[in-house]
């Protein structure tokens, strides 16, 4: 079950933090609950993603684009997803993980998140391309930059990510599907 206490936490947690810059880094702290392990008694993967999102949301929420997006009636689903995994994390482990946004081309917002054990060693890093959507599909993440920050351009994104974009521009859509 998704841990909508959990995010509700973070949600009101940082209510009073000061607005986030469009790129600054937003800075979020959890800990792995025995609902979050596997059966390797580690936190869960598909979790970590979870985990991910009690970062990525209230970032956006400092950073000011929710009203925009509720005025609009946009959402925002994630889009792909590029992860790393370098170091466990067990049982009751506190982790910080840290969530900033990269930039932004015609369909998709690029962000950057990396989650730290106590002894600080990075235990996983993920990069997520997100899209700005409305009914009819997805909607240039420009027209949110121009009500957060009129005339904002992204930087350029850095060499690695596009590389991922490049190979993922080049992965087939539907997978190849056996009977």
């Amino acid at each position: 079950m998704y841990p909508f206490l959990r995010m509700f936490k973070s949600m009101f947690v940082i209510r009073k933090a000061p607005k986030l810059d469009l790129f600054d880094t937003h800075v979020s702290h959890h800990m792995c609950w025995p609902w979050d392990i596997d059966f390797w008694m580690e936190l869960n993967n598909g979790r970590t993603l979870t985990l991910y999102d009690l970062g990525r949301l209230p970032a956006g929420q400092r950073a000011g684009m929710y009203g925009p997006m509720r005025d609009n009636k946009w959402g925002m689903t994630v889009a792909g997803t590029c992860i790393r995994y370098r170091q466990r994390v067990r049982m009751f482990d506190k982790v910080e993980i840290r969530t900033r946004m990269l930039g932004w081309d015609k369909r998709f917002f690029y962000m950057d998140q990396s989650m730290w054990k106590t002894n600080g060693a990075c235990s996983s890093h993920a990069v997520l391309r997100m899209a700005l959507t409305d009914k009819n599909g997805i909607v240039d993440p420009q027209k949110l930059m121009d009500c957060l920050k009129p005339g904002a351009e992204s930087p350029d994104l850095p060499d690695w990510v596009q590389k991922w974009i490049e190979a993922e521009d080049h992965r087939p859509w539907p997978p190849f599907k056996t009977d």
